[in-house]
């Protein structure tokens, strides 16, 4: 069993995420957010420490830059018995991130709606948050990674029993999580191939 300590939270759909967070924190779980989630959070009364008072950067790029930064990355690919992974992080100024919880940009959602133009739909193309997955699932040997808020419930529900989140449970997250990022990859290189023909860039 691993036990979770500290989960970045990013999500796009907020629902029942300020319940999901509030229960992680009554088990002891310190909370790292971003931007537009961070506010709900905090309106939910769940203490959250801010991505950037960590990286020490604000976000940028209207918020298309909030976690690509080495002491978030370091903090989920850390081998946590790993002594030269560890040392390398202390130096970073990283912390090990436990669980991360992410669900991605509405692309397709965005992409199938009457009337989008090229520009709103390449905007819903997620960068943060694809690589944020695919750490953690990389890594679910120590860290376990959300990407739906269906698994909110199952989620806490071992981490209240059984104080930890298994191997076997870890597992199963990544291959879910990298089922997830296909698919939007998937969607996403659909959809500029059928923009391929008279293409405009608008």
């Amino acid at each position: 069993m691993k036990k979770v300590r500290r989960a970045l939270i990013s999500v796009w759909d907020k629902q029942e995420v300020g319940v999901f967070a509030h229960s992680l924190e009554r088990l002891g779980v310190e909370i790292l957010s971003t931007g537009g989630t961070s506010k709900v959070l905090k309106e939910a009364g769940v203490a959250v420490r801010e991505v950037s008072d960590l990286t020490g950067f604000t976000e940028l790029l209207d918020g298309r830059v909030k976690t690509l930064h080495p002491k978030i990355h370091a903090g989920i690919l850390a081998v946590r018995d790993n002594p030269e992974h560890v040392k390398q992080m202390e130096e970073a100024g990283a912390l090990p991130i436990d669980l991360v919880c992410v669900n991605l940009y509405p692309f397709q959602a965005t992409a199938s709606k009457p009337g989008a133009s090229y520009a709103e739909v390449v905007e819903m193309i997620d960068i943060g948050g694809p690589a944020l997955i695919r750490s953690a699932a990389k890594n679910h040997r120590d860290v376990a990674v959300v990407t739906s808020a269906e698994q909110y419930a199952p989620i806490l529900a071992e981490l209240s029993e059984k104080g930890g989140i298994s191997e076997e449970t870890r597992r199963h997250l990544a291959a879910e999580a990298f089922l997830r990022t296909s698919g939007y990859d998937a969607a996403i290189a659909g959809y500029l191939g059928r923009r391929r023909e008279g293409f405009s860039g608008s």
